[in-house]
């Protein structure tokens, strides 16, 4: 190995930790644990004197070792190659020829650090790294290649209405070649830290809105960033993973901290934490989250238009004189089919396939609008008039209490499956949704048949429910009702009303 590379490699493991997390740093800890043991100058047994952490006018840190049986120290450092160049005193010549060097390299899209080291022959540390007589030793380029899924997860947030912004302290040229291979727009180019502090409070705001990647960024200007967002009135996700990052993920929205790598600081400052440090989990999670939203939402409407009718049934009977419908047992055997149909029925429903080809919605519009309680209110309310139908027909044929109450509560139950089918999605019809399965469905609206078929079968349950034997020309009378009580919902999704009634879908 070449005594110049050796030196290189060396001075960047003494400016780094010593139980690293930072994927560069362990990068430099395992090239040097790779080579010859002879090579490390046993550096095992130096003791650790002093670090000099970055700073917001110095992007660069130091950290000085002591050699056993010696007074003097060796500080390394390491930072952004200008900050390098600043604490070498290197000349214009020198600073332009590395300067070229260094764009060739951050064009690839590499990380690129500078490394310096100096000797302290004193046992006593200055206050300051800029104190050190430091001797630059080299450029190192680290390649953080993209990962396979993350292009693809760009285009799908730009799909949902997302906007993916960038907000690096790597070089400008890193954070434009990043962006150019994630597929992320940086039409407005590359923003640096120093550009935003000459901006006056109007520019920066145009700058904020139309600026996608900003490079040098310290942590103070990444906060201030999220604030602006914010102001702009974006619901806005940070993810970090430094002590520095802390402010700006406790000033976003969503604070997303990573999981492997972050410091506790910024995972106890976050709202959220990656196990997998991994960019396509967030555009995962937010398909999730409207996949829940979105079934949360329906749900709520099954249950305003279930007890629409349940509601009618119980109150118009009494109020035109007719013969009580419902008893307690007819309430009962209700929830067993209801309460499992929202707990598990839509819950387990898959999301609809364009899902993540909606804009965001607006974060101050209720679950329950007043749009998707008309919907509800539209389907109770047919279910209602197919019930009553029923009921009024039952009466003029001139059957008894018991055959009509038969009659009713059939017409529901068949209906109340009905609605949860229908309410599976309000953009698809159920025959398109046999892609995608949800047999927790099936097994609810099956079983609801089936204790349905039970009752009526079994003398003993006919009479807990007060009924009398049905025909199977009733029986079908029945099914007929539940069905047109719910097809015309499936009408309408064919014409596209629900999609434009309910402000889904583009």
């Amino acid at each position: 190995m070449p005594v110049e590379f050796q030196e290189l490699l060396e001075s960047s493991v003494l400016a780094s930790k010593i139980h690293p997390v930072d994927p560069m740093e362990i990068a430099f800890h395992r090239l040097q644990q790779e080579q010859p043991s002879e090579s490390r100058n046993g550096r095992a047994y130096w003791e650790l004197a002093r670090e000099y952490p970055l700073t917001s006018d110095l992007l660069a840190m130091s950290r000085a070792w002591r050699a056993p049986d010696t007074d003097g120290h060796v500080v390394a450092a390491k930072g952004a190659p200008e900050a390098i160049f600043e604490l070498c005193h290197l000349d214009d010549a020198e600073r332009e020829t590395l300067a070229a060097q260094f764009a060739c390299m951050a064009g690839e899209g590499l990380r690129v650090l500078g490394v310096a080291r100096a000797h302290s022959g004193t046992p006593g540390l200055p206050h300051h790294q800029r104190e050190f007589e430091f001797a630059f030793l080299g450029l190192i380029g680290l390649e953080d290649p993209v990962r396979p899924g993350v292009p693809e997860a760009v285009r799908e947030c730009h799909t949902a209405g997302i906007r993916v912004v960038m907000i690096t302290g790597d070089s400008p040229l890193t954070a434009r070649r990043i962006a150019e291979e994630t597929g992320l727009d940086h039409v407005g180019g590359v923003v640096t830290g120093a550009e935003l502090e000459r901006m006056g409070e109007a520019e920066r705001q145009r700058c904020v809105r139309g600026t996608n990647v900003f490079a040098r960024v310290r942590p103070e200007q990444k906060l201030r960033l999220v604030e602006e967002l914010k102001a702009a009135g974006h619901i806005t996700a940070m993810t970090g993973d430094g002590v520095n990052d802390a402010p700006a993920l406790k000033a976003a929205h969503i604070g997303i901290a990573m999981g492997k790598r972050g410091t506790d600081v910024a995972r106890e400052a976050a709202s959220l934490v990656l196990l997998d440090d991994d960019f396509t989990s967030i555009v995962a999670a937010v398909r999730m989250g409207r996949r829940i939203y979105d079934n949360l939402k329906r749900a709520m409407a099954y249950i305003v238009a279930l007890h629409v009718p349940l509601a009618g049934v119980a109150f118009l009977p009494l109020l035109f004189g007719w013969p009580l419908v419902l008893f307690p047992v007819h309430i009962v055997f209700f929830e067993i089919v209801t309460d499992p149909a929202c707990s598990i029925a839509f819950e387990s429903e898959p999301e609809d396939p364009e899902i993540m080809a909606r804009p965001p919605r607006d974060a101050s519009q209720p679950t329950l609008s007043l749009r998707v309680a008309a919907v509800a209110l539209l389907q109770g309310g047919a279910v209602l008039a197919c019930v009553m139908a029923v009921l009024w027909m039952g009466m003029w044929r001139g059957a008894g209490e018991r055959e009509v109450r038969a009659l009713v509560f059939t017409t529901m139950i068949m209906a109340n499956a009905g609605l949860i089918l229908a309410n599976r999605s309000w953009t698809h019809t159920l025959p398109s949704r046999r892609t995608q399965p949800n047999p927790a469905v099936w097994w609810i609206t099956g079983g609801a048949m089936l204790l349905l078929a039970l009752v009526h079968a079994t003398p003993m349950l006919r009479d807990l429910f007060s009924f009398s034997p049905l025909t199977w020309t009733e029986i079908a009378i029945c099914f007929v009702a539940a069905n047109v009580s719910v097809v015309w919902f499936e009408g309408l999704k064919l014409l596209g009303i629900p999609t434009r009634m309910l402000g889904i879908g583009r």
